[in-house]
């Protein structure tokens, strides 16, 4: 009989580990029914409880099945404990006190003492359970009676027997037939049994022979209708009402008349208890995991619960995290994106070429002026700095987005001054030599240190030798001039200088954006501990719910939940490393459009310097649609900083009332834009762009006539926009 059970101590545990991950309360009722419903389990015996209001005759019912006055009666209430009965070979007693100490006693006399109630009619608080051992054969088949104290007298008898009824596989309910079914006794019938699927339910009638035979008649139709009620859960062919005159019964049996054994009704329902008994000790399954779905069943539904409420406040949080994430997963490419541009023009304009077209003239007539290091500082390193400051301004970007590391400043420091080694000047040369090919003069009074018209002659040299490339040429010419001679050393020192500066500033750059790599790149933030510990609580909540809805699949317990599949994780991705920028070896971008003035756009470069006139050949579109590619890189990076502020702001803050004048210039704007007043910002923004578009000044390089129009259109679109930003923001 016990291996017969086994079966069941994995799901017992389960339901004991589930009270401990919900915490629940000890002297909660759903505690108290797991705790009953495990030893009901655990228990191999089959339990028949007799259960009713005190007085009822539940133990004198008990008294006459046992053959002899084993349980205490009495006319006041006294079951003040439930008593087990149990086969022994001896009558004898053994009970058990909450502090272990167990007492152990021939007869049933110690009974007076431990299980019935006290002066004052309480339950003494000491005993834990009282079991008492008897030698019949009805017991020795494995059955168990459970004598339990009388209901509706006090609170904790009450909860007594509520908890023993639902670890007890049928259920004797007595029935006073002078009062049948009070309203008490109609609640407990629902609540205690019904409504815990606890339906293996008999009723007994007492106190029938107390009756008049009139009386009785109408007794019994209604006990019949009572019995008819109920829909007892109970094998085909047996009834659940029987009736037994309990004293007359007792007083048959200890005098061994089987007559009035028979005419109590005693002999009749004990026939029918050990053929019902019989049956269902062999379908024990279908008496007790009934009760179990209920129990299981509020427990799946309280871990279904806490499940989802703590996976709605993990959700909670981990959207706030993606959102942060995704905010620095965008402004991280947007910065690189900007970054990498910025890198490319100054590599480009690093390059040995495009610097010797671009400065080696300057570089050689600074040198034949004696004039280079201010040349250097005027017109150069002007260059320099804008571009060093674009490539730095996305590293600071970086730094007040991620703070990961503190960028360095770009600094690439321009080569020594060339020492120049002239040739001799000729006694012979003057004047006349300035009309020598290729001694063009470009001007005039210039105190350079071969001083007067020469000096202007080797200026000119240098331009007509560099306009003819001819200063590549192995072998001096015969008739070549004293000042064609020093223009060549000029040029030659010139492109050593770029030389020297080009391979140096890559080099300086190479390094330097590898550095960069570790600027633009932001670390996952460290959860907290309260979220660590809230996921690995959701995940034993998880894990319990699935060992548990096993464990009653084994049992053949229909559940309508599934296991949970998903384990709770993080909201952190794994985020790889940027990656330091190679240019591309195919498809290089174009070299970047100079930079203009947007409205919006912070640009805190100094305007450049007055440089000299020369043709300046119209924009394209595409140039034009660079620049603004640009400007709204800025934008989007500010709007991301305004976002990671406040990311958990979806709206935008209410803008106070507008002014009449202010109302005024914003029907204005929305006017010079073309656009409606109920336009949307990004309808503002698109219509911009696209005026833009047609009205830059670019566009009109060679209509000077239509300068001052465009630029006072290009006034108000910025005005307009600058005004509808403001209003929408």
């Amino acid at each position: 009989m016990q291996q017969k059970y086994q079966r069941y101590s994995e799901l017992t545990d389960a339901l004991k580990s589930t009270c401990k991950v919900l915490n629940l309360d000890k002297n909660s009722q759903l505690h108290q029914d797991v705790n009953s419903i495990c030893d009901y389990l655990a228990n191999p015996n089959f339990q028949i409880a007799v259960f009713g209001p005190f007085n009822h005759g539940k133990s004198t019912l008990l008294n006459a099945m046992l053959g002899n006055r084993t349980l205490p009666i009495d006319l006041i209430p006294t079951t003040g404990a439930a008593i087990t009965v149990k086969y022994g070979t001896t009558v004898r007693t053994r009970i058990m006190l909450v502090d272990g100490t167990e007492i152990y006693r021939s007869g049933t006399e110690v009974l007076q003492q431990f299980a019935v109630l006290d002066g004052n009619r309480q339950m003494r608080k000491d005993v834990a359970s009282v079991e008492v051992f008897c030698p019949h054969p009805f017991l020795e088949t494995g059955i168990e009676f459970v004598d339990l104290p009388g209901t509706n007298d006090r609170e904790a008898q009450d909860n007594l027997v509520k908890d023993r009824l639902f670890r007890t596989d049928l259920v004797i309910q007595l029935l006073d037939a002078r009062k049948l079914m009070t309203l008490g006794e109609r609640e407990n019938l629902r609540d205690w049994l019904l409504d815990r699927n606890i339906k293996t339910v008999i009723f007994v009638a007492n106190f029938l022979n107390l009756l008049e035979p009139e009386e009785q008649k109408q007794v019994h139709n209604r006990l019949l209708f009572v019995a008819e009620s109920f829909r007892a859960d109970l094998p085909p062919g047996f009834s659940n009402l029987y009736r037994v005159d309990a004293l007359p019964a007792l007083r048959a049996r200890l005098k061994g008349d089987v007559a009035l054994a028979n005419s109590s009704g005693l002999a009749a329902f004990e026939t029918a208890l050990q053929n019902l008994v019989g049956i269902l000790q062999q379908n024990s399954g279908n008496v007790r995991l009934p009760r179990l779905q209920n129990i299981s069943s509020q427990l799946q539904t309280l871990l279904v619960d806490k499940i989802d409420k703590s996976s709605q406040e993990i959700k909670i949080f981990d959207d706030k995290e993606r959102s942060k994430i995704d905010i620095k997963q965008k402004a991280q490419n947007l910065i690189y994106q900007g970054f990498k541009t910025s890198i490319y023009e100054l590599e480009t304009w690093l390059s040995l070429p495009n610097l010797l077209i671009k400065y080696q003239g300057d570089i050689a007539v600074a040198l034949a002026e004696n004039n280079l290091q201010s040349w250097q500082i005027g017109t150069l390193k002007k260059d320099l700095t804008e571009l060093q400051n674009s490539v730095m301004k996305w590293l600071y970007q970086a730094y007040d987005f991620f703070k990961s590391e503190r960028p360095e400043d770009l600094k690439i420091p321009f080569p020594n001054i060339p020492q120049l080694t002239l040739p001799v000047k000729p006694n012979n040369l003057n004047s006349s030599d300035v009309t020598d090919p290729g001694s063009i003069a470009v001007g005039g009074g210039i105190g350079w240190l071969l001083g007067g018209p020469v000096g202007a002659a080797v200026v000119g040299s240098i331009s007509y030798m560099l306009n003819k490339n001819l200063q590549k040429q192995d072998q001096m010419s015969v008739k070549e001039s004293y000042h064609q001679q020093v223009a060549k050393i000029c040029i030659g020192a010139a492109e050593n200088y770029l030389s020297n500066f080009s391979s140096q500033g890559l080099s300086i750059l190479a390094a330097y954006q590898q550095k960069a790599a570790k600027v633009i790149y932001f670390e996952l933030n460290q959860e907290p501990l309260e979220i660590i510990q809230q996921r690995e609580d959701l995940q034993r909540l998880q894990n319990q719910f699935n060992q548990l809805l096993s464990e009653l699949k084994k049992a053949n317990i229909t559940s309508k939940y599934q296991p949970y599949q998903d384990k709770p994780k993080s909201a952190n991705p794994q985020i790889p490393k940027q990656q330091v920028y190679t240019p591309p070896k195919e498809n290089p971008p174009q070299n970047p459009p100079p930079k203009v003035e947007l409205p919006r756009q912070k640009v805190n470069t100094p305007p450049p310097l007055p440089r000299q006139q020369v043709y300046t050949p119209p924009a394209k579109p595409a140039e034009v649609e660079a620049k603004f590619r640009a400007w709204e890189l800025d934008q989007e990076i500010a709007e991301i900083k305004a976002n990671m502020k406040s990311p958990n702001s979806h709206q935008k803050s209410t803008n106070p009332p507008k002014t009449p004048a202010q109302k005024d210039k914003i029907a204005h704007a929305y006017r010079v834009l073309g656009l409606q007043p109920t336009a949307a910002f990004t309808e503002v923004k698109q219509a911009y762009k696209t005026l833009v578009k047609k009205w830059h000044p670019d566009l009109f390089v060679n209509q000077p006539q239509m300068q001052k129009q465009v630029q006072e259109k290009m006034r108000l679109i910025n005005e307009a926009y600058n005004i509808l930003d403001n209003h929408h923001g």
